[in-house]
């Protein structure tokens, strides 16, 4: 098996600590708010590496956090009037709802930070006992950058370029801009915890270093989370726990691509983020899952208008041949092992999702090839797709129910001025007139309508 390693730059054979056993932690939510489908998709990729891993004979230890205590969920106390902790437990709550929704399964171990409080309280104190760290007279704690020589390692930057990549807080308490926080002194009508340099609350990057150590010791074989997060975050979380350990913190280092919505990066300020609890309720958790692990997990993710309709078609048609030999031949069962082998292939090189996928495309048409000639091997074949690709969190659910949930909700009268946009775009087809078919097609999109073309037709959908 080889997994990226964004340590070195390169695909490397993955060897754990321990043979036979992995420890793999994730960087999972800040409670700020609802769960968007960055959270999910950051969720969904560790949970299918996790669920590899084991297949491959791994016995998997999976550790998530979530950020409990915040600058952001502070923020959100003050202009909601909930206290923040009651405020954090609230969306904890709703985000667990909709990952079950999406069926994205616990990790082995749930962290917190206001849990591990005793325990950054002791890292810090450390931390300033080895050099590494230094209190201020107003009682903050920062790290000293300059303390650890192979800081960037991880984002491969020196401490110049450091300086240029990261927002710095120019605190005069500082002896180097760059120096980060560890504990936070204590600010009118924020939550805090009593330590040794007074009030205060820890810093961001501390908690994930500690609550890594109190789940896993000093070393752990995977460190994942989204790439945004590679520098300052984890660059910090190395940072710090190398100094105090001296050991290296993470074997492997594996980050997964962004998720921007028709080109553009998806944040709050451009008032483009895609809530999770929208999608559940307009897709199905496969229709999701399909959409989004058509892209290796390395590369960003474009949401365009037809990203999710085109997921849900494709699901549709993939069902369409289930239904059809499960009446043809009985509900599926039997093994095809070169399906599974085909698969253990892809999802080794470095967890190809997207390899797996593109290749059900020439499976369900052998399948459909096989049924069309009464071949009933087809029913090994798709009872194989099932327990397969079943670890990726696709072919679960009943075939007739898929189907007939599509045709229902597709089964609008379409209204006659659609029908003639794209009776008109087939015809500029036919002439190969293909800016005229692209300029309908953008017509009845503007309209709320998807158009599927085929060789003697086209399918329309309301989207």
């Amino acid at each position: 098996m080889k997994i990226y390693n964004t340590l070195t730059g390169k695909k490397q054979e993955f060897t754990p600590i321990e043979e036979g056993k992995v420890k793999m932690y994730a960087c999972g939510i800040t409670v700020s708010g609802e769960a968007h489908i960055g959270h999910a998709y950051q969720a969904l990729i560790y949970d299918i590496i996790r669920k590899f891993l084991e297949k491959s004979g791994y016995k998997v230890t999976y550790a998530r956090n979530y950020t409990d205590v915040d600058d952001k969920i502070i923020a959100k106390s003050n202009q909601t009037g909930i206290p923040a902790d009651e405020y954090a437990e609230m969306m904890i709550k709703n985000i667990d709802e909709q990952m079950a929704r999406l069926k994205v399964d616990d990790p082995t171990l749930w962290l917190k930070a206001t849990q591990s409080i005793e325990d950054i309280i002791e890292f810090v104190e450390k931390l300033i006992e080895k050099g590494h760290a230094y209190p201020t007279e107003k009682g903050d704690v920062y790290f000293s950058v300059e303390s650890f020589p192979s800081y960037g390692k991880l984002s491969h930057r020196n401490l110049e370029d450091a300086m240029n990549g990261v927002r710095v807080d120019n605190d005069e308490m500082k002896k180097n801009p760059l120096d980060f926080a560890l504990w936070k002194s204590a600010k009118e009508g924020e939550p805090s915890w009593t330590s040794p340099w007074g009030e205060g609350r820890p810093g961001w990057h501390i908690e994930c270093s500690t609550m890594n150590r109190k789940a896993f010791g000093d070393e752990i074989d995977i460190h994942g989370g989204g790439r945004d997060l590679i520098f300052p975050h984890h660059e910090n979380e190395i940072a710090q726990t190398e100094a105090l350990t001296g050991k290296q913190f993470a074997r492997f280092w594996i980050h997964n691509g962004l998720i921007k919505v028709n080109g553009q990066k998806m944040s709050k300020s451009l008032g483009n983020s895609l809530f999770l609890k929208d999608l559940l309720d307009k897709y199905s958790a496969e229709t999701i899952k399909f959409a989004l692990l058509q892209t290796n997990y390395r590369g960003d993710i474009n949401v365009t208008d037809n990203l999710f309709p085109d997921a849900e078609k494709h699901l549709y048609e993939f069902y369409k041949i289930i239904l059809a030999v499960e009446n043809a031949f009985g509900k599926a069962d039997g093994e095809n092992k070169e399906i599974d082998e085909q698969f253990n292939k892809a999802m080794a090189d470095d967890f190809n999702t997207a390899l797996a996928i593109s290749n059900l495309f020439g499976l369900f048409k052998a399948i459909k090839q096989k049924l069309n000639a009464g071949d009933s091997s087809a029913t090994a074949d798709v009872s194989q797709i099932r327990k397969t690709y079943s670890l990726i969190g696709l072919f679960e659910e009943d075939a007739k129910a898929v189907v007939d949930a599509f045709d229902s909700k597709n089964k609008e009268d379409i209204p006659a001025e659609v029908k003639a946009i794209a009776d008109e775009r087939f015809v500029a087809r036919q002439n190969k007139d293909w800016a005229k078919s692209d300029e309908l097609r953008d017509k009845l999109l503007s309209l709320g309508y998807s158009i599927k073309d085929a060789k003697d037709g086209y399918t329309l959908t309301k989207n």
